[in-house]
């Protein structure tokens, strides 16, 4: 179907009824922002995630180019943390001026002062690309390599594209096959395990940072349920009957085929993580009295998540234990723009890949990018900034600047004559594919003009020498009103959305 606004009103209301009901069946849910305790209590004040109604068209080439890049992109994220001076000579002027980076940079800092060691390094990525309309070119956005969420509520929104298009297939003239199955939260939750298998204390668990108030719970909820279910993610979510077909399962879908486990789970804020974690002398951190032997970060990625001292004096204490991180402070700070920045000029991937081939996949995926010290990108920026966006050292959706905000703010640094550029980077503006779609929200639907921003996951595991897992992962597609710059989920600016292979 080229165009979903040319469905009948009969078929769009019985569509987004069924998705509606298919949703809350199937946990594609998150806390409703108007209920004051939805982002507390789990089950309180649900409803479900934003999403497009029908999968959004995206070419299988490209598809393919952006899996191939996710184990060289984890690659790439491993050998750049292992050099603690490019980190730090990279980001010394961002230092300068951006507070939270410095910070990080400091705990870093000290980290390489004790000569700490990561033996075991887990990182879960997500590569965000556009299709450039005008150079038909895959173009990287960012690297994510904190927090990298939506692993769990993807995967649900490509089964529920599935189930629509095979209940109403002579209708929309679909087939269901060509919306690719999505195994994120599996595959994630696999690392993760594996990860407390190398750590090797059957006794210890796994620890989610979270934020205080947390309304996309569900989207981690799906990893503890796996971490600690008997039975793999489809079989556990499709309808009961489904226990009695393991076996057939498992040989449609072989990727699904991850080992059971019985791994604890447990959420912590970083305050409470300060006020009940302690490190023992061999360097195991207990919380509450409880062993952990992986840290995943669902929070520590924005300044507001260090309130106080007191979350700081978590985040070091962490760093400072023998659990593996995910991510380590390093891998962090090579998830930076800046790093991202200087990553793309001449001769620097060489400096850690070897393969030619891998060097040149990259290179071809990325946008320009640039420092604020480049003077003639700094001018032409200037004069026309409807080709630029501007970039903080920020995660999370909502920061970034665009149009006209550009000229107005590189004029200010360019008055001020101060280091505050080096808090930024200026980076070519994508122009995506506009297409007709359906988004949903709150209950309704709305017929828009829509571009999309697919990220393919990426898991890495490594024990010294030994890499245990370097895979793409499944993928997130999110999709937007195309006057609308920025594209964060939890931010309220898109919608979930998955990819219709043509």
């Amino acid at each position: 179907m080229s165009d979903p606004h040319s469905i009948d009103q009969d078929l769009l209301q019985k569509l987004v009824y069924d998705a509606l009901v298919w949703s809350s069946l199937h946990g594609l849910v998150v806390g409703d922002r108007n209920i004051q305790r939805s982002g507390v209590v789990p089950g309180v004040g649900m409803v479900h995630a934003p999403v497009a109604l029908l999968p959004t068209s995206f070419p299988e080439s490209h598809w393919k180019q952006a899996c191939e890049l996710a184990p060289i992109f984890n690659e790439l994220v491993d050998r750049v943390s292992l050099d603690g001076k490019f980190l730090q000579d990279s980001l010394s002027r961002t230092k300068e001026v951006d507070d939270f980076t410095s910070r990080l940079l400091d705990i870093h800092s000290k980290m390489l002062q004790m000569n700490k060691k990561e033996d075991i390094r887990l990182g879960l990525h997500r590569s965000d690309y556009m299709l450039d309309e005008q150079t038909k070119l895959l173009l990287q956005i960012e690297l994510n390599t904190i927090s990298s969420s939506f692993a769990g509520l993807s995967c649900v929104v490509s089964e529920l594209h599935r189930s629509l298009i095979n209940t109403y297939k002579k209708q929309l003239g679909l087939d269901s096959q060509r919306v690719p199955i999505n195994t994120a939260v599996t595959q994630f939750a696999e690392a993760l395990a594996r990860a407390w298998t190398e750590y090797n204390n059957p006794r210890a668990a796994v620890l989610f940072v979270v934020q205080p108030e947390e309304r996309n719970m569900y989207d981690q909820h799906w990893f503890s349920l796996i971490l600690n279910e008997k039975y793999p993610f489809l079989i556990i979510r499709l309808r009961p009957i489904c226990y009695l077909f393991q076996d057939m399962w498992l040989q449609w879908f072989p990727q699904l085929n991850v080992h059971t486990h019985k791994i604890t789970t447990v959420r912590k804020t970083l305050a409470e993580i300060s006020a009940q974690g302690k490190l023992q002398p061999d360097g195991t951190l207990v919380i509450d009295g409880e062993a952990i032997a992986v840290i995943y970060f669902r929070a520590g990625y924005a300044p507001t998540d260090y309130p106080t001292e007191s979350e700081w004096r978590a985040r070091l204490l962490m760093e400072q234990s023998s659990a593996v991180k995910c991510p380590s402070i390093s891998y962090h700070l090579v998830g930076t723009k800046k790093i991202q920045q200087e990553l793309a000029k001449p001769d620097v991937l060489e400096r850690f890949l070897d393969n030619k081939d891998h060097v040149a996949k990259l290179r071809k995926c990325f946008a320009g990018l640039w420092s604020l010290e480049e003077s003639n990108v700094f001018k032409d920026a200037i004069e026309r900034p409807e080709l630029y966006v501007m970039k903080p050292q920020r995660e999370g959706g909502g920061n970034n600047i665009y149009g006209n905000d550009v000229r107005e703010a590189l004029l200010r640094l360019q008055n001020e004559e101060t280091n505050e550029d080096a808090a930024y980077i200026l980076m070519q503006r994508i122009f995506p594919v506009v297409a007709p779609t359906i988004l949903m929200r709150d209950g309704s639907c709305h017929k828009d003009s829509a571009v999309s921003e697919l990220g393919i996951y990426g898991a890495y595991l490594r024990n010294k020498e030994n890499v245990v897992v370097n895979d793409h992962a499944g993928y997130l597609m999110r999709t937007k009103v195309s006057s609308s710059n920025e594209g964060g989920v939890a931010a309220g600016f898109a919608v979930l959305d998955s990819i219709y292979l043509t």
